[in-house]
């Protein structure tokens, strides 16, 4: 594996645009701000794995839960995944920093963490000082208590914090 430095994507409502992590300007279909939130929804020009991609992100939380649409053959066995990493607004412009730490949830199953090598190695190489590795690990095993508390609903928890995730059907 090569250790690379934490991926950055801008989501630009005014202009309904979300920039990946390699620069690529993708347009949006819908955007919805709540005051804990922000809702993404588009297509995935490109990928043969999926062709369709819905996000929350939640500042609070420093969570982001996706829901893929995969292509046929390419199916996964997970109901949301989620990055853990900073989330900040400012104005119409919200930005992630994606910290390595993932969890895949399987509604009412469990979670599975991933990506904590990923995460040791861009700390040693400094890509992520101590403390920011730190709070991602917390985030991670925060997330993963509040999700079993919750028989492994990601809906149920965040409705417990008054926070009601909507998916489309695309």
């Amino acid at each position: 594996m090569t250790v690379h430095p934490p991926k950055r994507e801008v989501f630009d409502i005014g202009n309904q645009t979300n920039t990946d992590p390699k620069g690529i300007v993708r347009d949006v279909d819908v955007y919805d701000v709540r005051p804990w939130g922000l809702y993404m929804a588009r297509p995935t020009p490109g990928r043969a794995q999926f062709h369709y991609l819905e996000s929350w992100l939640m500042p609070e939380l420093q969570l982001r839960a996706s829901v893929f649409h995969f292509s046929p053959g390419h199916e996964r066995d997970q109901d949301f995944y989620l990055d853990v990493g900073l989330v900040t607004a400012d104005g119409d412009v919200w930005h992630t920093e994606d910290h390595y730490l993932d969890l895949v949830v399987r509604t009412g199953d469990g979670v599975e963490l991933l990506d904590v090598d990923e995460l040791l190695e861009a700390a040693a190489a400094g890509f992520l000082d101590g403390e920011s590795a730190e709070r991602a690990i917390r985030v991670a095993l925060q997330t993963v208590d509040a999700l079993a508390r919750h028989d492994y609903d990601l809906g149920g928890w965040l409705r417990s914090r008054g926070m009601v995730l909507t998916w489309s059907s695309a």
